[in-house]
């Protein structure tokens, strides 16, 4: 097509074989938006186009995308606020006739598979190194590998005792994301061989669906190493959820190569004194408070200092 439409919060640029989404920056943009800045949207990975109308006498312009092609759709699975849809374009009332121009250019370039589930991503995923900090933890992933280190004004004590985690995404099967929009929001990384089933004491994030695995029972997410929790101002949509995307993209990448299932803990390099000093006196209050064993405290202890 070689077009440009330019709508509210966004412009898509049209080439031969795709569309390239580019949001605005601005205070009235959503942040999600500016994070992802601009995506490029093949042809093969929409399922339709629609064109309804908007609120305040806009139109809507929509590319919907088929299931599997996105990883930033499955990740969110089905949780995106509408005004978070980077697949909207909301354009002014005068714009219609436009728009349905470009709805019927857009549907005549659409394949023959346009109704069937992707078998593989299609959509580039945001790209690593991310990071963004939860309640209890700072998670980051540098492409290979995703990192929970604890805060210890927020993680739990069965957190504290299992210590940093370190996940290489060939021992992933899967991620699992909760808006932290709505309740008991969180990230859980699944291990390969399993998916997410009941919880064992209540419930928690939710998997992302289709995964085909068998269901284990899992700890709530503030108990549980393979998780961090979100809350107010923490593990927002914007920093949260391409960041589940961008290790979904690469955990399916990975996914035909036989590995372990176990999370390795961090460990190996040496680390800051200040920093075993303070995870120390952190263990010495919870044996104080009663939650860690005299063995268990002389273990933990042992093990922090061999990290000097």
């Amino acid at each position: 097509m070689g077009d440009v439409l330019a709508g509210i919060q966004a412009t898509w640029e049209f080439d031969t074989d795709s569309v390239l989404i580019r949001f605005e920056r601005g205070i009235r943009t959503p942040r999600l938006f500016q994070s992802l800045r601009e995506r490029r949207v093949p042809y093969a990975a929409l399922s339709s186009v629609t064109l309804t109308p908007g609120k305040r006498g806009t139109v809507v312009l929509r590319a919907v995308p088929r299931p599997g092609a996105d990883p930033l759709l499955e990740a969110a699975a089905g949780q995106l606020k509408e005004s978070n849809d980077p697949y909207r374009l909301v354009l002014p009332g005068d714009s219609e006739t436009l728009a349905e121009y470009y709805a019927d250019e857009l549907r005549a370039v659409l394949g023959s598979e346009a109704s069937l589930p992707a078998e593989r991503f299609l959509v580039t995923a945001p790209e690593a190194p991310m990071q963004f900090k939860a309640y209890d933890g700072r998670a980051g992933f540098d492409g290979t590998l995703v990192s929970f280190r604890w805060f210890w004004t927020g993680a739990s004590s069965a957190k504290w005792k299992a210590g940093d985690q370190s996940f290489p995404v060939a021992d992933l099967g899967g991620v699992e994301w909760r808006s932290p929009e709505g309740l008991e929001g969180c990230l859980r990384l699944v291990p390969r061989g399993a998916a997410a089933g009941p919880e064992a004491d209540g419930p928690g994030c939710d998997p992302v669906p289709g995964a085909g695995q068998p269901s284990v029972t899992r700890a709530q997410p503030d108990q549980d190493p393979a998780s961090v929790v979100f809350g107010l101002g923490y593990g927002p949509v914007h920093e949260s959820l391409p960041f589940a995307a961008a290790v979904l993209e690469s955990v399916r990448r990975t996914q035909s190569v036989p590995v372990a299932t176990a999370p390795v803990p961090v460990g190996g390099a040496r680390r800051d004194p200040a920093d075993i000093a303070e995870r120390i006196r952190h263990l010495g209050d919870l044996h104080q408070a009663g939650l860690v064993t005299d063995a268990e405290y002389s273990a933990k202890k042992a093990e922090l200092l061999a990290e000097l």
